[in-house]
């Protein structure tokens, strides 16, 4: 199958394997994914929203962190954005990025939900079940059909760090999302046998790209967990069974340190 947007490279693994996990939480397989991905692109269509809107999502990091990715960027566009933001940040933030669509995590006490309010932006809480599968949930109780979006769609936007001036926008197509996961994919001789840790946040381009999509492009599965935790690294890794994961050097080092503990590396 040609990958030539997310929805595509999803469908590309083998239905029955592990694509998301979590410690605790029974494994979602690629057929169970697409077909969370189909359920949330429709409950979204059901709103109203189409290839063209974007949704911000603040959720902690987790497996429903990425399968809410999964499902808005299979169909439209993604803005992830970090859960510690202040309320005047959020308010900067939305206003630039113009979402239909706020996703927070049920019951949450987080402050999009006043930026929201103030900018007059409906926010929407997804609901987990009890012994639900890793990443699954639902938003909606009403669904319509919506249309996969063209290579050229954009799917994903984040802004620049600011350090120098105002932040900017940065979009990312389909076609830039799946080029880029592919290059990693091949550059690290990803399979169907790895499974990866991610550790890091998934409102950056580096958990996103570099970690969940690259994973997904081989057919290969993540694990998806709260945030790096160097005390629970070895253990962790160990029971997932884990082939490799990706950070930042500060984390190395912390993983490194950690190591160098009697009985910590396994």
């Amino acid at each position: 199958m040609s990958k030539k947007n997310i929805y595509n490279l999803l469908n590309a693994a083998p239905k029955n394997l592990s694509a998301i996990t979590a410690p605790n939480r029974p494994a979602l397989t690629y057929e169970a994914l697409i077909k969370h991905v189909d359920r949330i692109g429709g409950q979204l269509a059901g709103q109203g929203l189409t290839n063209s809107d974007r949704v911000a999502i603040v959720l902690p990091n987790g497996p429903e962190m990425a399968t809410a990715f999964l499902a808005v960027s299979s169909f439209m566009s993604a803005a992830p954005l970090n859960p510690a933001y202040k309320q005047s940040e959020y308010e900067f933030y939305l206003e630039d990025l113009k979402p239909k669509l706020v996703m927070i995590e049920e019951g949450s006490s987080n402050t999009v939900r006043q930026a929201a309010l103030k900018l007059s932006i409906p926010v929407a809480e997804i609901k987990v079940l009890k012994n639900a599968a890793a990443g699954e949930f639902s938003l909606f109780d009403t669904s319509s059909d919506i249309s996969l979006p063209s290579e050229n769609t954009e799917a994903l936007v984040l802004h620049t760090s600011g350090t120098t001036s105002r932040p900017k926008v940065v979009p990312l197509t389909q076609g830039n999302i799946v080029a880029s996961a592919g290059n990693i994919s091949n550059t690290l001789k990803l399979s169907e046998a790895d499974h990866s840790l991610n550790i890091m946040p998934l409102f950056h381009i580096h958990g996103l790209i570099a970690v969940l999509c690259a994973s997904l492009y081989s057919g290969s599965s993540i694990c998806c967990t709260p945030g790096f935790n160097a005390l629970k690294f070895f253990d962790l890794a160990t029971s997932e069974k884990i082939t490799w994961y990706s950070g930042v050097p500060t984390m190395h080092q912390a993983i490194l340190l950690r190591g160098q503990r009697p009985g910590d590396a396994g």
